[in-house]
């Protein structure tokens, strides 16, 4: 081995120590954070067992989660996202008598009925790890994700589930009948039924694909 390729080997060396390092330490962070939120009752409980087990794993950390959710927003004159507030919302399915109660006090302008995805952040040591998630994904339904940050050892994997619903219920004046809110609030708990299955398919597989 001659002098530079002695000493490109060791350049390679250092700094796969230093992306192990980095991982790590970012690794250490999450760890605590989603410890704290767990004794804190603020994580969703759908997804506990699969960040759990990320949690022992060697290669991967979870970063943010949503399990998914029913929720009313209040829309400004302009209807943009700054503007919009979470009116009322349930990490859970609904009965049309708490929604209807919701709708009727709603004292704003503009109130849409959304019914919101998993989205899961799932953090990798390396190229080869995140790959790996993104085959999770594919087996088990999630159709859209993908890396969304690629760094030296810090790979972030996006997943979003695709049961969702967004309908306008009321601009200025009631635009939705009963019976139509009756029919979004039944959506809504089938499509939320569904996004809790595919979390406990995500969890199962992770623990034969993820280490």
């Amino acid at each position: 081995m001659n002098t530079n390729e002695k000493k490109n080997q060791n350049e390679e060396k250092r700094r796969c120590l230093e992306e192990k390092s980095r991982f790590m330490m970012t690794k250490k962070h999450h760890s605590k954070t989603y410890k704290e939120a767990k004794s804190l009752g603020r994580m969703d409980e759908d997804f506990i067992p699969l960040c759990d087990y990320v949690e022992k794993t060697k290669n991967y950390f979870t970063s943010s989660s949503c399990a998914g959710r029913i929720a009313l927003i209040g829309l400004g004159e302009e209807e943009t996202k700054q503007e919009s507030a979470f009116y009322r919302k349930w990490h859970r399915k609904v009965s049309v008598k708490e929604v209807l109660e919701a709708v009727r006090a709603f004292n704003g302008d503009v109130l849409w009925f959304k019914q919101e995805p998993l989205i899961l952040h799932l953090g990798a040591n390396n190229l080869e790890s995140a790959k790996k998630a993104l085959i999770l994904c594919e087996k088990v339904g999630i159709k859209r994700a993908g890396i969304k940050v690629a760094k030296d050892g810090k790979f972030i994997v996006e997943m979003l589930g695709t049961q969702n619903i967004n309908a306008p219920i009321k601009e200025g004046k009631m635009c939705a009948g009963e019976d139509y809110l009756k029919y979004l609030i039944k959506k809504a708990n089938e499509k939320f039924g569904k996004n809790q299955e595919l979390i406990k398919k995500l969890a199962k597989e992770a623990k034969n694909m993820l280490e």
